[in-house]
């Protein structure tokens, strides 16, 4: 059995934020903080030693002439070609040139930072048989604001080869460094950091073998999905105090019958964020007309829990399998040394294949496809007179007004965008390499659909938190101010417009958008 040599005292669990990195406890949220700029922290010692501990192994390994993927054969459809003695000392350097091919525009430095960090942690959690000179030149290039160019296209999945290629031809000294805050065409000055590292026997592959860039970008997506899905409550209760909407969907007795947990959650943050007692089955006190205005509302109004809380539960999925994925050696092959008999090995294996993440991906893009579409249908809901008893599309007195008319046709539009990002991307099928892959998990696919969600999620809450905001000026009522939702309300208040005319709503549903960040912090306990 192979031996991780990763420090054994630690567990599982998050690292808190400047903890130093381990090959552990990396989480989406602490990828983000770093990809937006935020220095990482120092790696850590016992991480470096373990490191050191493979590279080792890997040297034995070469010594005793074992045959090992990528160190001495070639890769891919060339496994079984050997490195002949001649080539070895180039061979490294070809393999970084060969899979530097990615094509296309080239990615944001806040994705590429993602896979820097990423890609640190994993060495540090020992397997690659490199040293650990390496995780910490990536850091430094963190701490220096600096990034290599990383195409958008190169990757199906099974590996961020062209991507990670461009980091080892910067990182060995030939390839360029750019600036993160500058553009694409300003380099680091002097073409590369100052100490560029030496390429030794086996850094290319060790380097290489890694979905980096994926999981970085799925963090990213993670952390940004994150706002909007947390922010949707209150966006949601405010919509439902609006129409006099009827608070008995949210009563503990119905999902007690039904006892979905993420659904039971979802209900119950509505609950509280309105002020409703433990009971759930009465209108809470202020609500317009004190009882519920319909038998039944629509399902936008009616149905948000048994929709919302598959979202929320899906996106707590993706973490999970984020967990593991940003804190695993998944290096093909794997190195290290048998914990029985202390000899050097190599593993041969399919641990990159990101079938997990693509599956988790592609269930949240499905889950917030349906969570928006209720968005959208209260939205709808909001600017009709039987269920507000204001003008229709909450038009002001002027005769024939639009009022937020047009907010339903640009969140539509962004709805269309959703469900485009959510056709799952597991449905793609490849075979490369002469067949030797003859299949891919197409994560990469689904980790940068996943990125295209969350702004365009963001925008249809936010469209929907401008017409909620509208109808409760009209109608002169709002939630009580010692509840959650009652604060909301306020805040959003001195923040909207309060013009009812007809007028361009852009800025408003801009300034919407940047308030879900405080509304994601509600939670019904406040």
């Amino acid at each position: 059995m192979l031996k991780r040599t990763a420090d054994p005292a630690t567990g599982g669990g998050t690292a808190p934020p400047g903890a130093a990195l381990r090959g552990q406890g990396l989480d989406a949220a602490a990828v983000a903080r770093i990809a937006d700029g935020a220095t990482p922290a120092s790696p850590h010692p016992a991480a470096l030693e373990a490191m050191e501990r493979t590279r080792l192994a890997a040297r034995r390994l070469a010594a005793e002439g074992t045959r090992v993927y990528g160190r001495s054969t070639g890769v891919g459809a060339h496994r079984g070609q050997a490195v002949e003695e001649h080539d070895g000392a180039g061979h490294d350097l070809r393999l970084l040139l060969s899979h530097a091919g990615g094509v296309g525009e080239a990615l944001p430095p806040r994705q590429v930072r993602a896979m820097m960090v990423v890609r640190a942690n994993q060495l540090l959690a020992g397997g690659s048989g490199s040293g650990p000179e390496i995780a910490v030149a990536v850091l430094d290039a963190l701490r220096a604001g600096v990034h290599p160019r990383v195409p958008e296209y190169g990757s199906v999945g099974t590996g961020d080869l062209t991507a990670l290629a461009q980091l080892g031809l910067a990182l060995f000294g030939h390839g360029t460094w750019l600036r993160d805050d500058a553009g694409a065409e300003n380099a680091f000055p002097g073409g590369h950091l100052p100490e560029s590292l030496p390429l030794r026997h086996g850094d290319a592959l060790a380097l290489l073998s890694s979905n980096a860039l994926t999981l970085g970008q799925s963090a990213l997506a993670s952390h940004d999905l994150g706002v909007p899905l947390r922010a949707a409550h209150p966006v949601a209760a405010l919509s439902l105090y609006a129409v006099g909407g009827s608070v008995e969907p949210y009563a503990p007795e119905v999902h007690a019958a039904h006892p979905h947990p993420a659904i039971a959650e979802a209900a119950a943050r509505v609950r509280g964020l309105l002020g409703v007692g433990a009971g759930g089955g009465t209108a809470p006190q202020g609500m317009p007309g004190g009882v519920p205005a319909r038998v039944q509302d629509p399902f936008g109004f009616r149905c948000f829990p048994q929709v919302h809380g598959p979202a929320t539960e899906a996106w707590s999925n993706l973490e999970r399998v984020l967990s593991i994925d940003l804190n695993s050696a998944t290096e093909n092959p794997l190195i290290g040394w048998d914990e029985t008999t202390g000899v050097p090995v190599a593993l041969h294996h399919g641990g990159f294949f990101t079938a997990p993440l693509t599956l988790a991906l592609d269930q949240l893009g499905l889950a917030v496809l349906g969570t928006a579409r209720l968005s959208a249908a209260r939205l709808s809901g909001l600017g009709r007179p039987e269920l507000t008893g204001l003008r229709s599309y909450l038009a002001d007195a002027s005769s024939a007004g639009s009022g937020m008319m047009i907010l339903e046709y640009s969140a539509a539009s962004a709805l269309a965008e959703i469900q485009a990002c959510a056709t799952p991307a597991a449905l793609g099928h490849v075979v490369l390499s002469h067949g030797m892959e003859e299949a891919a998990t197409f994560a990469t696919q689904a980790a940068r659909k996943s990125l295209r969600l969350a702004p365009a999620y963001r925008l249809v809450l936010a469209c929907e938190l401008v017409a909620a905001v509208r109808a409760l000026r009209l109608r002169g009522t709002r939630p009580a101010p010692d509840t959650p939702a009652g604060r909301a309300y306020v805040r959003a208040a001195a923040v909207l417009d309060p013009d009812m005319g007809d007028r361009p709503l852009t800025d408003d549903v801009t300034a919407a958008a940047v308030l879900l960040d405080e509304f994601a912090g509600l939670t019904g306990d406040d």
